[in-house]
Order: C-alpha cells, then structure tokens, then sequence
C-alpha cells in the first residue's frame, strides 16, 4: 500500500468520524436550544489551524537550511582533506609529490568547473570524478615509505583520502531535493487551508482588512519560496558553493 493511499485513507477516515459527531450531536440538540448561548468556535479553529501551520513551516525552514548548512560543511570537509593530502605530500620525493598533486589538483578542477554545475542541474555525482578520486587514493597508498620520517605521513594521508572519500559520499546523498512529495503535499494544502480561512470571518473590503489579508497571503507564499529555495542544497538560490575548494586552491581557479 503506497504512502499516498495510506494518507488518503487516513484524511478521510479522520474528516468522517468528525462529521459523523457533529450530526449525532445535531440531532439530539432540543428543539429549545439557543445557539447563540454557545461559543463560536470558528475563530478558536482559524487560530488553532494558523499556530499548527507556523509550527510546520517552522519546522520545514529549519529542516531544510539544516541540510544546506550540512551540505556546505560537507564540501568544506572534502576542501580541507584534499589540501591536507597535498600539503602532507612534502615529505615524498619529488617525483611522488609532484604526482599526488597533480592528481589532487586535476580532482579539484574538476569538481569545482563540472561536478557542481552537473549536481545542481541532475542531483547527482558523476563517474569522472569519481575516478579521478580513485586517481588520488592510488597515487597515495601505492608508494612504499623509502624510511620512517615517511612511514610516519603514510597513514595520515591515507586517512586523509579516506576522509574525502567520505565527504564525497555524503555530498552526492544531499546532491538532491530534501523534502518528500508528502510534506511538499501538507505545506500546499495547509496553505490553502490557512488561507481560505480568512474567507470564513466577516472580512470586508476595507484597505486596512484587505491590506492585512494581501500581506498575510503573501508572508505565507514567500516561506513558501524559501523552503523550495533550501530545499536543494547545491541547486537554487542560496546554495551550497564550491568556496571551500576555491578557497584552499586559489591558483587553480585564478
């Protein structure tokens, strides 16, 4: 059973249980009764629907600029051991040095000129830079240490390849959109929802009402905006960049 049948089922078993009390109730209300001595709830439900709604959109804001802080911390990991492996490799010989940091430099070039314009128009990694990853590992766990002052930079620099192995991985996992089709579903319908509620209360077309309605509908579509904005962390508007990259390698991008 899938997630949207699931929620259908729900909604509706939940809207025919309400209206199923609320016409047992009608018919067993006196003949006598005075409505006007109930309180009206129907400013207590806009409030209500209005607070649950904030507390969504809150928790949605908060979700997705998490994930692009995440997102960005992710790719200044991968910037810092990349430049450590590069800085690390003075203690090789020339040759080997000279080979490792080409490698890093080639990965970096590519990453910051191709891999990022290709994950915010696709929301994935691509093949050619991981190879050109595999590239940098190889070029550093296949040098034997010629003695113990290299012996002892052997390992921190396999860590550190390791280290941007990882980071790598978990910059392709956020590559895409955060937010599931069923949240974007309740952040839609709520809107409509919170919105359509101005309707129910005695608006009139005076500028000060019709000016607070218009703001309002507008606040709502602008958070609106912002989640879808957050919501791909390498894709739109205030997105993760490649700065780290550029950062620690400012001569490949001069």
């Amino acid at each position: 059973m899938s997630e949207w049948l699931v929620l259908t089922l729900a909604m509706a078993a939940a809207c025919a249980v309400v209206l199923t009390i609320v016409v047992i109730n009608n018919r067993r209300i006196p003949e006598d009764d005075d409505p006007s001595e109930t309180p009206d709830v129907i400013e207590y439900m806009t409030m209500m629907i209005g607070v649950v709604y904030a507390i969504v959109l809150g928790l949605a804001i908060a979700g997705v600029w998490e994930a692009r802080s995440a997102a960005q911390e992710t790719v200044r990991q991968e910037a810092q051991a990349l430049h450590e492996i590069s800085a690390r490799a003075e203690v090789y010989p020339q040759a080997v040095r000279e080979r490792i940091r080409a490698d890093v430099d080639a990965y970096v070039s590519y990453v910051v000129e191709e891999e990022f314009p290709h994950m915010a128009e696709h929301g994935e990694l691509t093949d050619r830079g991981t190879e050109l990853l595999e590239k940098v590992r190889r070029s550093v766990t296949d040098y034997r240490p010629a003695d113990d002052f290299e012996g002892q930079a052997y390992q921190p620099l396999v860590d550190q390849v390791s280290v941007a192995d990882d980071a790598r991985g978990a910059r392709g996992q956020s590559a895409g959109e955060t937010m599931p089709g069923v949240v974007w579903f309740g952040l839609i319908i709520g809107a409509l929802v919170t919105v359509g509620l101005i309707f129910t209360l005695q608006i009139r077309r005076t500028g000060r009402e019709l000016l607070l309605a218009g703001l309002f509908s507008a606040l709502i579509a602008f958070l609106l905006f912002l989640i879808w904005n957050f919501d791909a962390p390498y894709g739109r508007g205030i997105s993760a960049t490649a700065g780290p990259f550029t950062d620690l390698f400012p001569r490949l991008t001069d």
